[in-house]
């Protein structure tokens, strides 16, 4: 059988070699967006992701070597392509599905690392499969480009060099360009139309009849029809804004009473603001006995920095209850800055750095005109859903935290997942804490899965706090800190440190939301095991 002329064109080869390494990459960056808002971003779910892509390459490798020795027809890889540029057209349409339906299987049956398992079972189904057949197109386009031993070396580096290159420019081009602009389900049907187009180039080029290519094309077109829908949260049909930016999944969602943003549709929220001004109810509520803790009743006004800003909800709070407060606030993510303008009524006249917390903080250090700016109140509020940004947890990152506050200064810190036990996150955080401010207190926040860490050199910041909020004439904030005093208490600290060099939160986080879904689907649990599936079914809707 003699080869289509096309393949005498090298440049064509590169060419496939290279849009392919760029869709290997893209798929892998789009598989993290596709998990995140259900399983988060942390770094055990990129392990899961990158490991199950280099499994399916490495198998790809192997078959896709075999496969051209045994039977070298160029149609059979670009046949292959297709499949694949199918397969990843459907991730949108299909993807959201698969991901609700393995999780809602799992939680039903296995009662401990849920989230590793269900990202690890998504990234099998999903993605293994057409990054398999992309891994075939290396060691098939060898045969194809090798004329003769002399060149060989040559040839193989041209091809390897092609699809770096693509991998590098499908490492960026996702990130910075199509997710933000288009989101994810549009970019998986982008990289899923280039790998179409270029099989289809072959087929009729070399003047092939080819059912896969008819397929591929109607396959993409009802691909494009159906999946170029971003919701993830597919069951929610009144939010009033839902998109996504370089870090998150962003889904806005309102009320007659509140609007609240959250970045996972699965667990939790991340602000909440009532539309009557009035207090949250939630662990906003609770971090605003750190004013009264820094004095605020003593002095002239106090400074407060928010590392992890959010929508502002804390901060709305403060400059709402409190005459003398000036507020400022570090937010990475833009986006989220711009929906607390739009959405939830943060005032113009407050500051947002966009900005990692310690890098902000680090800036301020070097910084001579900043170096010795002081702080009464610093909130660290970064800690997002299961996701705990090791970098602002360590032992180092609080002693910068202590560079910037007054020395009668508080932090109060907002842990969102409370975990007992010595091996806990929290454990872990308040013993890191704790190593280096002496007086630590916390409190659980009542119906909330939240407890408010709040510490400081000052050794009278628990009767600061009383003396203070018991002259506050505003009878719902008094009731409110009054709550916070009956359940506050002295920690006492233990050895549990995390470093920069040593802060396993990942796992530790992944234990605490083990425990939480426990709870949560221990009776759902229960009427499974009783009535089935139906009788399960019966009691959710």
């Amino acid at each position: 059988m003699s080869s289509p002329k096309i393949l005498n064109n090298k440049l064509y080869l590169y060419l496939t070699e290279f849009f392919s390494g760029m869709s290997v990459m893209a798929v892998e960056l789009g598989a993290s967006r596709l998990l995140a808002p259900y399983f988060s971003s942390s770094q055990i779910v990129w392990t899961i992701i990158i490991g199950t892509i280099m499994i399916a390459m490495a198998l790809g490798n192997i078959m896709g070597g075999r496969w051209a020795d045994k039977n070298p027809n160029p149609d059979k890889l670009y046949g292959r392509i297709i499949v694949a540029a199918i397969w990843i057209a459907l991730i949108p349409v299909l993807g959201k599905f698969i991901i609700i339906g393995i999780s809602g299987v799992l939680v039903l049956t296995i009662d401990t690392n849920f989230l590793v398992i269900a990202a690890f079972a998504a990234c099998m189904v999903i993605f293994v499969f057409p990054l398999f057949l992309l891994g075939t197109v290396t060691p098939s386009l060898v045969k194809y480009t090798v004329d003769s031993l002399d060149d060989s070396g040559k040839v193989v580096g041209y091809l390897n060099a092609s699809n770096t290159i693509g991998s590098i420019i499908g490492t960026f081009v996702p990130t910075f360009i199509s997710i933000p602009a288009v989101g994810t389900a549009i970019t998986f049907l982008i990289f899923a139309g280039i790998l179409l187009l270029l099989a289809i180039i072959y087929f009729v080029s070399s003047r092939k009849k080819s059912v896969k290519s008819v397929v591929g094309v109607i396959c993409f077109i009802i691909a494009c029809i159906f999946g170029h829908d971003s919701s993830f949260a597919f069951w929610q049909h009144d939010l009033t804004y839902e998109g996504e930016s370089i870090y998150n999944y962003l889904q806005v969602s309102e009320d007659d009473s509140k609007v609240v943003l959250s970045t996972n549709v699965l667990f939790g929220v991340q602000s909440v603001y009532r539309k009557e001004k009035t207090l949250t109810g939630m662990y906003y509520d609770y971090a605003m006995a750190a004013p009264y803790m820094a004095g605020i009743n003593e002095k002239g006004g106090i400074d407060v920095l928010i590392l992890g800003m959010g929508t502002g909800t804390y901060a709305t709070q403060c400059r709402r209850y409190f005459d003398n407060v000036s507020v400022e606030g570090v937010e990475i993510d833009g986006k989220i800055t711009k929906l607390a303008r739009e959405y939830f009524e943060l005032p113009e006249d407050v500051q947002v750095t966009t900005y990692d917390g310690r890098a902000y903080l680090q800036g301020l250090s070097s910084d001579k005109k900043s170096q010795d700016k002081k702080y009464d109140v610093i909130m660290i509020d970064a800690y997002q859903d299961i996701t705990v940004p090791f970098q602002m947890s360590s032992v180092e990152f609080f002693k910068l935290v202590k560079e910037h506050l007054a020395d009668d200064g508080v932090i109060v810190v907002n842990m969102n997942m409370i975990s007992d036990g010595e091996d806990g996150i929290n454990t872990y955080l308040s013993d890191t804490i704790s190593d280096v401010f002496p007086y630590v207190y916390t409190v659980d926040v009542q119906n909330n899965t939240n407890r408010e860490l709040f510490a400081s050199s000052n050794p009278d910041i628990a009767e600061r706090f009383k003396n203070g909020y018991e002259q506050e004439e505003n009878e719902d904030l008094r009731t409110m800190m009054q709550k916070v005093d009956g359940g506050l208490v002295k920690y006492e600290a233990g050895s549990h440190i995390l470093t920069d060099d040593k802060a396993p939160v990942e796992l530790l986080s992944m234990k605490a939301i083990d425990a939480l879904i426990r709870n949560e689907v221990d009776y759902y649990k229960s009427i499974y095991k009783e009535k089935g599936l139906s009788g399960l079914m019966d009691e959710l809707f």
